[in-house]
């Protein structure tokens, strides 16, 4: 019941394209920056803090190690043979994406990606599988607006737009579905799936959230989303805590 509540919330998050609407079809760069450093913060912290401790504290640490290594090769590749990378900055003409339906296709893997990692949290704790989702909320929130942004950029109608982007989160109730499944039936499925998730989880934010905000040439702003990052983390650490 967690994990399917957890990953519908996750999927309303691709409604955000309404926010964007509701500022007159775009957001401040500044702002959006701000929330890729909060989300960068958020990954890590989720990474470093949760899955990564609770996988070693369980499972052998060779095959740990392994499995996180699975995880940056498997987002690497998912980038490489897609051509879909987790771009937060919406579409424009100083910044062009060119594959709208490309970028759909990714996307919808991605997120049945995340329904997986947050279908494995569950079958190892309930506590895991909550701060999962957070550390994945928070990165979708930036990521979904660049997502919308590729859409009208790429001509969709903003009401088709939200559709898709809707569809395509909820692949990750059927990823959520399939781990659940599979938790039942294939042995040391968890102790594959909370490795894998932290790989993927370092990954995203140190091969493209990090890369996003060092384009930031302002040592004022870039202080700011070092700041924001730290929060994530912080956040993170609470979640822990509590």
């Amino acid at each position: 019941m967690y994990s399917i509540l957890s990953v519908l919330l996750v999927s309303l998050v691709s409604l955000v394209g309404l926010v964007v609407l509701f500022l007159g079809g775009e957001l401040d760069k500044d702002k959006l920056m701000a929330l890729v450093g909060f989300s960068a913060g958020g990954l890590l912290g989720g990474a470093f803090l949760h899955l990564i401790p609770e996988s070693f504290a369980e499972f052998p640490a060779d095959s740990v190690s392994l499995f996180i290594l699975a995880g940056v090769f498997a987002s690497y590749i998912l980038e490489m043979v897609i051509g879909w990378r987790h771009c937060h900055i919406p579409t424009s003409d100083d910044h062009p994406h060119t594959f709208a339906y490309v970028n759909l296709v990714g996307d919808a893997v991605h997120n049945f990606i995340d329904g997986l990692i947050i279908g494995g949290a569950y079958l190892s704790s309930v506590s895991l599988g909550l701060s999962t989702t957070v550390a994945v909320i928070l990165h979708e929130i930036p990521q979904e607006i660049g997502d919308f942004g590729v859409l009208l950029y790429a001509g969709i109608k903003p009401r088709r737009a939200l559709l898709f982007n809707l569809g395509c989160a909820l692949t990750a109730v059927l990823g959520a579905l399939t781990a659940l499944y599979l938790g039942g039936r294939v042995e040391g499925l968890t102790g594959f799936l909370l490795p894998f998730a932290a790989g993927n989880f370092v990954y995203i934010a140190g091969s493209d959230l990090v890369p996003e905000l060092l384009d930031q040439k302002d040592l004022g702003k870039g202080l700011t989303q070092f700041g924001l990052m730290a929060l994530g983390v912080l956040l993170m650490y609470l979640v822990k805590l509590l």
